[in-house]
């Protein structure tokens, strides 16, 4: 039943309406498969860029704070640890 559906999309029909052969079959769910992989390396690297640029986001925002500390005065957590041990 699912087979005959699947034969006309494929139009692979052979003589008789027989439904597609396993070679077309075959052929059919390869080429998926390959559209699947290609699609979801894609969205990795998509993924894995926008990581990147949130990465350089964040050390940009804490190269920003830590200016705004320095210009207020304001010790950093680090700081506080070495003034002791001075």
């Amino acid at each position: 039943m699912a087979s005959e559906e699947l034969a006309p999309a494929m139009g692979g029909e052979e003589d008789g309406g027989a439904p597609t052969n396993s070679q077309d079959l075959t052929l059919f769910v390869q080429s998926l498969l390959t559209q699947m992989q290609s699609r979801f390396t894609q969205m990795s690297d998509a993924i894995i860029g926008r990581i990147d640029e949130m990465g350089g986001r964040i050390d940009d925002l804490e190269r920003s704070i830590g200016e705004l500390m320095e210009q207020a005065g304001v010790e950093g957590p680090g700081e506080k640890e070495e003034a002791k041990n001075d």
